[in-house]
């Protein structure tokens, strides 16, 4: 019996890969027929230890370094993939911060920080998608076969967050971005959704929860599942999204998220 989850020998290339999310995304998709991964992140170490797992699963893999914000990095990134995998067929938008100084910018209102504060928010949470996007699709159409275009966004960008204001609005618009890339790429069997994400297990955050059991408890009150989601929850949608299975599904947004959000 075929795998319906089957990605068809389609090279994949993950953006922050290297740790968290990214990771196991990038494991989900070396596991069904890609034609191997590239395994993008900031920091090189950490992309080539990723890219060791895949090798050991069986899979084939490329560990690069890009910074999502410098459009002639991806490029640089994309090339060279190309020419040791092949044609991308899949990518996934998964790199994401929360700016510079998260923790001491989320104490003050927004309009009291400044573009120092916004930059590097908004440079990787939306320039890194439309500069990935923009540097990936036209070796997806010149390979003349379905093209599939994931990204990770966050219940932030649809609920709305106190003291994570230009975090939502920066995945807000890259989810704006796949909605009107999906009407233009479609003409070229190439997709293009989002995942957007609540509360994950990733270790900073289950330190967090930790150090303070009682606002942790709180936060959790907010979810219908409460607990916070799995890297391997995330992955098995993004699979599905960039699998055959996938194929006639575009310009949509699906939650990741225990039930934070419904019906938006």
């Amino acid at each position: 019996m075929s795998d319906i989850l089957d990605l068809g020998g389609r090279i994949a290339f993950v953006t922050g890969a290297g740790q968290g999310v990214g990771r196991q995304i990038a494991l989900h998709l070396a596991g069904h027929n890609s034609g191997g991964v590239a395994v993008n992140d900031y920091v090189l170490d950490r992309a080539e230890k990723v890219a060791e797992e895949v090798r050991a699963a069986g899979g084939k893999a490329l560990a690069i370094q890009a910074d999502v914000t410098d459009l002639e990095s991806v490029k640089a990134a994309v090339k060279v993939t190309e020419e040791k995998l092949g044609k991308i067929g899949v990518l996934v938008n998964n790199a994401g911060n929360f700016g510079a100084t998260p923790h001491a910018d989320a104490e003050k209102p927004f309009w009291e920080t400044g573009p120092d504060a916004w930059n590097s928010s908004i440079g990787v949470n939306f320039y890194g998608v439309i500069n990935c996007t923009s540097a990936c699709v036209p070796g997806m159409i010149a390979r003349g076969a379905p093209g599939r275009i994931i990204t990770i966004i966050s219940e932030a960008g649809r609920y709305g967050d106190v003291g994570l204001e230009v975090y939502a609005g920066a995945k807000a618009g890259a989810a704006g971005f796949m909605r009107a890339a999906a009407r233009a790429l479609g003409r070229y069997d190439i997709t293009a959704n989002c995942v957007a994400l609540a509360g994950m297990a990733t270790p900073p955050v289950e330190q967090n929860m930790k150090a303070d059991p009682e606002r942790a408890k709180k936060a959790l009150q907010k979810y219908v599942i409460r607990r916070l989601g799995r890297p391997d929850e995330v992955a098995s949608m993004v699979l599905f999204l960039a699998s055959n299975a996938g194929s006639y599904v575009t310009g949509q947004t699906y939650g990741v998220n225990g039930g934070f959000v419904f019906g938006l």
